[in-house]
């Protein structure tokens, strides 16, 4: 059966890890979006297998190859769940074919955000360390509770993932960080305590601690303490499925079709901005 017109064809990277798997049955189960075609790094062992089976469903008459390029050349918006290096370098192909990016990639730190930002001048873009709508109100209270709350009150974000994790903190808890930081009027740059060990010495008056859990195969848990003498206020996400991080990648894709160049937060998606 052929596709409506109207159908959004939705390339994907990366599409042999757990997450792509999980965005191929994402898509093909969703109205309104098909799958354009699926790439992986060069040299990877998926290449050239059917991408739907590798995600376990009926195969889709696509096979995963190493072009990026002719990815973006038949793809409306494509989706990239990858590492800093290769998502910079798809946002260049983005940015080239006039093409949407949906980022979920973590580990990007603010030299590779500006970066983005200058393809973004060319192109819509939505870049977010974590896809949920649960997430991102939790981000949104943790910017309120911070600015309400005096200085009395430390901070403290501790998350916890699966095993196979490879960046700390996650890009979900740098960006609870940011949203606690900016409540407090402050730079999380300057504030932000990444790593206690040994002797630390007292803890710093308005630092912003993080703490890296890893075990087992936990999605993801975010937790935002504010705790001052006698009392303790706990914000905590926990996400149980990966799926939710799926759906809110296709939603991310769908809103691009109409946005001008720039590069958007998955709150702009989800109209909390």
């Amino acid at each position: 059966m052929t596709a409506p017109e109207d159908t959004l064809r939705i390339g994907l990277v990366g599409a042999a890890g757990r997450m792509g798997a999980t965005l191929v049955r994402e898509i093909t189960g969703r109205p309104g979006v098909r799958l354009s075609g699926a790439t992986e790094r060069p040299g990877a062992e998926a290449l050239g297998r059917d991408v739907g089976s590798l995600a376990g469903l009926e195969p889709l008459g696509l096979a995963i190859t190493a072009d990026a390029a002719a990815l973006f050349a038949t793809s409306d918006v494509v989706i990239d769940f990858t590492a800093p290096a290769a998502t910079l370098a798809h946002a260049a192909l983005a940015a080239e074919h006039g093409v949407p990016l949906v980022i979920g990639t973590t580990g990007l730190d603010a030299a590779h955000e500006r970066q983005l930002a200058e393809h973004a001048r060319r192109v819509a873009m939505v870049l977010s360390g974590n896809m949920s709508l649960g997430v991102n109100l939790l981000v949104a209270l943790t910017a309120k509770v911070a600015a309400t709350l005096g200085p009395d009150f430390d901070i403290e974000i501790v998350e916890m993932h699966h095993r196979h994790k490879v960046d700390a903190p996650s890009g979900t808890a740098l960006m609870l960080g940011r949203a606690a930081a900016a409540g407090r009027g402050v730079s999380l740059d300057d504030v932000a305590d990444r790593g206690r060990d040994g002797i630390t010495g007292a803890r710093t008056p308005g630092a912003i601690g993080f703490a890296a859990l890893r075990g087992g195969d936990v999605v993801g848990e975010h937790t935002v303490l504010f705790a001052a003498d006698g009392e303790r206020i706990e914000l905590t996400h926990k996400a149980t499925d990966r799926r939710l991080f799926a759906r809110g990648a296709v939603t991310a894709a769908l809103w691009t079709r109409t946005r001008p160049p720039g590069l958007y937060a998955m709150a702009d998606v989800l109209g909390l901005g």
